[in-house]
């Protein structure tokens, strides 16, 4: 009786460092088209990845991806009001419930490893209540969350999610809209600043190698610096843990 006592003094003890910790998660887009995507799996920390559906590598990817315990998310083409091409597996506004579900369903099918989704591009679908309901349909029936990639302000996607009770976050900075060195170390200490702020903070990335390299080299400096790189689920996690906190 005494050792489940002591048991669990440790765990709550360890419950709550880790809820003081400062942590944070960097997600890179886009993964799939190359095979030197294949290389990023090389990065230090718990870094996550979000596949691209049906491209060249993401089966490859998310296989050695799952090897190493690297966390993964389908990255689901949505259309977006520039009008770029969007690739195979999209999603677009023409399309009704039945199409919507049916395509997002097989991408998923093609990358059971994930644990998530978020949008790529999709600053018009995201906007349409009624098409990210749709979405979060399945993403209920999965138990998957969603990572609203935040491609307009004026996203319905967490509002969406937060009605059909799927667990959802939201990305906070953008790490690498501008790829020289001092614009990513700008992005990254506005990254840092809000995880001191808030706890926890979201980052998404790119396969640039500007971007790669950065993160080669800052990366491993993060715990000296009192910050925690965890997986996206574990900031979604913490989130419902704070909002259950709080009722």
């Amino acid at each position: 009786m005494m050792k489940v006592i002591i048991g669990l003094i440790l765990m709550l003890g360890f419950a709550s460092l880790n809820a003081k910790a400062k942590q944070i998660a960097i997600v890179i887009d886009d993964i799939g088209y190359h095979q030197r995507d294949l290389e990023l799996l090389t990065l230090p920390g718990q870094v996550s990845y979000s596949i691209l559906p049906h491209t060249p590598y993401a089966q490859a990817f998310a296989t050695l991806a799952s090897k190493t315990s690297k966390e993964l998310l389908l990255h689901i083409p949505m259309q977006a009001l520039n009008g770029k091409e969007l690739g195979p597996g999209a999603l677009t506004l023409n399309m009704n419930k039945e199409q919507i579900q049916q395509i997002l369903g097989t991408a998923l099918a093609s990358l059971p490893q994930v644990k998530g989704v978020n949008n790529h591009m999709g600053s018009a679908l995201t906007q349409q209540s009624q098409a990210m309901r749709w979405i979060m349909e399945v993403l209920k029936k999965r138990h998957l969350y969603f990572l609203d990639s935040r491609t307009t302000e004026l996203s319905q996607a967490q509002n969406a999610a937060n009605f059909l009770g799927v667990e959802n976050i939201g990305r906070h900075i953008f790490l690498d809209n501008i790829t020289t060195p001092e614009q990513l170390q700008l992005r990254l200490d506005e990254l840092k600043q809000h995880a001191i702020e808030h706890k926890f903070a979201i980052a998404i990335a790119h396969p640039y190698p500007e971007t790669i390299a950065f993160l080669r080299h800052v990366l491993p400096q993060l715990s000296k610096q009192g910050f925690e790189l965890v997986p996206v689920s574990k900031l979604v996690e913490r989130k419902y843990i704070q909002l259950a906190e709080k009722y």
